[in-house]
Parts: C-alpha cells; sequence; structure tokens
C-alpha cells in the first residue's frame, strides 16, 4: 500500500512546537488475538496512527505501518517516530484494518478495532510499554462501500458522520473487545550511523515435507526489562539450506539506538503461506560485534 500524502506533519502535532522543550520518540505497535475477518485464512492487519490538533482537535493521520500477511498477532516492524512535548497532552489513536487490496483507501478494507491514548500514557507506562482493549466502538457504514468505518472522537465526544449500523458487518456489536493492541516508546538518541550488513546461512533445517525450508530472518533489539523489540525483518528466500540474503542498510539507531554494545536477537524462521512460519534458530549479538565485519567472530551457531 502507498502511503497518502495528506499525512500531519509534527509541526501540525504541537502549535507550540518551537518553544516546548521536546524529544523524539519512536513508537513501536504489536497486537494479539485480532478479530479474523478472512473466510480461508487470517487476517492480513495493518495499523494507522492518527495525531489530534491542539486548538481544532481534528484527527490527522500521521502513518501507517506495513501490512502483515495471514497473523492475529501481528508485530510491525516499520515504526512511528514522533515530537515527545513534556508538558502537553498529545493524543494518539490506532486503527487497526485488515487489508482486502492494495488500494490506500482505508474505507475498502475492513476495520478491525481502534484504541485511544496520549502519549505520554506510552512514555509514563512500566517499561514504556502500555496495553489497551480494542475496542469497535460506535461505528458507521462508508456509503460507497458498505465496509464499517471507525468512529472519531473529537474533544472526548463521539462524533458520528454516518448513521451507526451494521452490527453484523462489524463482527460485533459497539463496544465489543477486539483484542489488545500493545505500545512501546524508546527516546531516540542522536546516533546517525548507517549499517550496511549481509548475512548467509550453511546447512539449515529442512522444514518442509516436499522442499527445502523458505528462510528468512527477524532482528529484535533489547530492551531494560528483558524484553525485545522487532527491528527488520529480511526477505524470504525460496527452497534453499544454504541462503544468501540480500544486502540491507538500517540506521544504527533502529538496531540498537546507538548503544554497540546492547544484545541484538536474531532469529530464522522457515516462511509458510499461511503464517505459521517455523522457527530454525536464533543466536545473540551485539553491533560492536557486527561491525567487526566478516570473520570467526559473525560465525554463530
Amino acid at each position: 500500500m502507498e502511503q497518502p500524502e495528506d499525512m500531519a506533519s509534527l509541526s501540525e502535532f504541537d502549535s507550540l512546537a518551537g518553544s516546548i522543550p521536546a524529544t523524539k520518540v519512536e513508537i513501536t505497535v504489536s497486537c494479539r488475538n485480532l478479530l479474523d475477518k478472512d473466510m480461508f485464512s487470517k487476517s492480513d492487519p495493518l495499523c494507522v496512527m492518527y495525531t489530534q490538533g491542539m486548538e481544532n482537535k481534528q484527527w490527522r493521520e500521521f502513518g501507517r505501518t506495513e501490512v502483515i500477511d495471514n497473523t492475529l498477532n501481528p508485530d510491525f516492524v516499520r515504526k512511528f517516530i514522533v515530537d515527545y512535548f513534556f508538558e502537553e497532552k498529545q493524543n494518539l489513536r490506532f486503527d487497526l484494518y485488515d487489508v482486502d487490496s492494495k488500494s490506500p483507501d482505508l474505507s475498502k478494507h475492513d476495520f478491525l478495532g481502534q484504541a485511544f491514548c496520549t502519549l505520554g500514557e506510552i512514555v509514563g507506562s512500566p517499561g514504556s510499554r502500555l496495553e489497551k482493549p480494542l475496542t469497535i466502538g460506535a461505528f458507521s457504514l462508508n456509503s460507497r462501500t458498505g465496509k464499517p468505518m471507525p468512529a472519531v472522537s473529537n474533544g472526548g465526544l463521539w462524533m458520528e458522520s454516518l448513521r451507526t449500523t451494521g452490527l453484523e458487518a462489524s463482527g460485533g456489536v459497539p463496544g465489543k473487545k477486539c483484542g489488545t493492541i500493545i505500545l512501546s516508546a524508546e527516546e531516540l538518541s542522536n546516533c546517525r550511523d548507517v549499517a550496511t550488513m549481509q548475512f548467509c546461512a550453511n546447512k539449515l533445517d529442512k522444514k518442509d515435507f516436499f522442499g527445502k525450508s523458505d528462510p528468512f530472518l527477524v532482528f529484535y533489539r533489547s530492551n531494560e526489562d528483558g524484553t525485545f523489540t522487532i527491528c527488520h525483518k529480511t526477505e524470504v528466500m525460496k527452497n534453499t539450506l544454504n541462503p544468501v540474503w540480500q544486502t540491507f542498510s538500517i540506521p544504527v539507531r533502529a538496531l540498537c539506538n546507538g548503544d554497540y554494545d546492547r544484545t541484538i536477537k536474531v532469529e530464522v524462521y522457515d516462511w509458510d503461506r499461511d503464517g505459521s512460519h517455523d522457527f530454525i534458530g536464533e543466536f545473540t549479538t551485539s553491533y560492536r560485534e557486527l561491525a567487526r565485519g566478516q570473520s570467526q567472530f559473525n560465525i554463530y551457531e
């Protein structure tokens, strides 16, 4: 899906953005137990984040994650980077969709639920990790497509621009819980380095009954509470036990937020069309080790 041009800028997030002390914060989104809207497979979720204007209270789209196929428990790689103004209440809204086509028009996709919070809630939660239930809330049918659309909250009041109807189409009733959204925030360092890397593997386990594995890599950075935050996925290499993945570049602050000794975990999976990817193995490293380049220090069992 292409990103729409009409998105909120950081300056629109707060009219006093030039005078209030701010820091850049990266928001990571995960969800668990989403509604399953597809008849013969799982949903293909997308998360859209909105910011609310300080004066006019209007919601503006800030950004979208990538679409993840066939999962009810997505961990989105694409992040939202926002300015955090310490003395201001910054309202956020997260809408989840099951994507049915390549159209950027959200009304053409199935609405899965939404959650509201403030940026301060996320940052101030233990470990800067906030869990909230997704709800369908009050919703309306789009007059062109007949699909349910999310309600919009202005100043704490629910505003419905279209007639409220279509409970069956939404998969539930207003207020129904539709899974959980997990929002994690981390203050970004000033590191501007970019790492360019390439990985290969030899003699991976064969996970497919009629062929070789279809391996891909998932990269995570460690958190202080012992959890890990996803930060990169490679492409899938089809039908091979000795993959050589394409070279990729990634900002160092996305990989380790400028801490060269921070633990990085890399997991290897065998891709399956139905989303139930088979775990092959994992290893841990750090950016300091990876920066040594091709050597005996960068060979992992």
